[in-house]
């Protein structure tokens, strides 16, 4: 069974920053996958934000972020982080890391969440003045 386990969320300024985290569990489960970050706010449907490959480290972001977020993995600890700059009040949402084993740098770019298997439980994300 894979554990995806979020941690870095909380309360941000505009314009400030935060950075979050993502650990899969066991390894080996999830061991080529490509990662990504997936947010939904209150009364709107969960959005994709961003994605990396495995090997190569192939990423994309939906336009509102590409620029502001940053997103990168280190694979020997199986972890995904999201770097959020400038952040923006429409950037407070709960945040979901999740692992998928059907991209890589040729369709990371139609990543949706249906195909993605492993799910974390979600961390806040609010930003305020």
């Amino acid at each position: 069974q894979v554990q995806m386990v979020e941690s870095g969320g909380g309360l941000g300024k505009t314009g400030g920053s935060l950075r979050l985290s993502c650990t899969a569990s066991p390894p080996a489960l999830t061991r080529g996958y490509t990662m990504g970050w997936f947010r939904q706010a209150p009364g709107k449907e969960r959005e994709f934000v961003a994605a990396i490959t495995w090997i190569g480290g192939t990423t994309h972001y939906v336009d509102s972020v590409r620029g502001r977020f940053t997103i990168s993995r280190d694979n020997a600890k199986n972890t995904v982080y999201l770097q959020m700059n400038s952040l923006k009040l429409e950037d407070t949402a709960v945040y979901y890391c999740a692992a998928s084993p059907k991209y890589d740098h040729r369709n990371i770019h139609s990543a949706q969440a249906q195909e993605f298997d492993y799910w974390g439980q979600g961390t806040q994300v609010t930003v305020s003045t």
